[in-house]
């Protein structure tokens, strides 16, 4: 009997994970059809379905919206995964990181403003992923410094403060509705970054040799 009602409780915990997908996936459509201002009852009737069916899922805006927050965080770190994982010089990752994320925000202004535009008193959700990727690119640094023989100390600011300084760029490029084209901005992303990081290079303590 218990084995009985677990298996149903299961198959209708997935029922509703299936459909709660289902559910974001249907708003994010109505989100680029019809704008980040989109209200909920425009939101059902996309959907084909009730604003009834999203509050029982969702409870109200704001869990729909938390919803679609961890959709769009999840593809971004897909995107991320790459250039994270091929080692790159501190420089480069950065600017592929800065193209990457600038690629998403071009492709998906409505989606990038309906995240920024969190319903009341909603966590701002920039924190939980900035510091996810924060974390990762702070690492990468970290490697790099040993690798170069270079102290590691700066490592966790050099790659929040990275984060933190792309997503600010993001966040102006979307208020100027794009007008300078992603190639350009990402290559003054690199401007900025580059000479920082060769000049560490060129800050290494050498041992005196007896001719010195």
């Amino acid at each position: 009997m218990t084995t009985s009602v677990d298996g149903r409780a299961t198959r209708w915990a997935q029922h509703n994970a299936e459909r709660r997908r289902e559910l974001v996936e249907a708003t994010l459509r109505a989100i680029r059809k019809h704008g980040h201002g989109i209200g909920m009852d425009d939101l059902a009737a996309d959907a084909g379905t009730s604003k009834t069916v999203f509050y029982r899922h969702f409870g109200d805006r704001a869990g729909l919206y938390t919803a679609v927050v961890e959709s769009v965080q999840e593809f971004i770190l897909g995107n991320f995964i790459g250039p994270l994982a091929a080692e790159l010089p501190p420089a480069q990752l950065v600017t592929e990181l800065a193209d990457a994320y600038l690629a998403v925000v071009e492709a998906d202004g409505e989606i990038y403003r309906f995240v920024a535009n969190r319903p009341g008193d909603s966590p701002d959700p920039v924190l939980g992923i900035t510091n996810r990727i924060g974390d990762e690119v702070s690492a990468a640094f970290r490697r790099w410094l040993v690798a170069e023989g270079l102290d590691t100390e700066p490592a966790n600011i050099w790659g929040h403060g990275a984060v933190g300084f792309i997503w600010a760029v993001a966040d102006r490029w979307i208020l100027t509705d794009l007008r300078r084209p992603r190639a350009d901005v990402v290559a003054y992303v690199h401007q900025f970054f580059a000479p920082a990081f060769a000049g560490q290079q060129t800050t290494r303590t050498t041992v005196p040799t007896k001719e010195s």
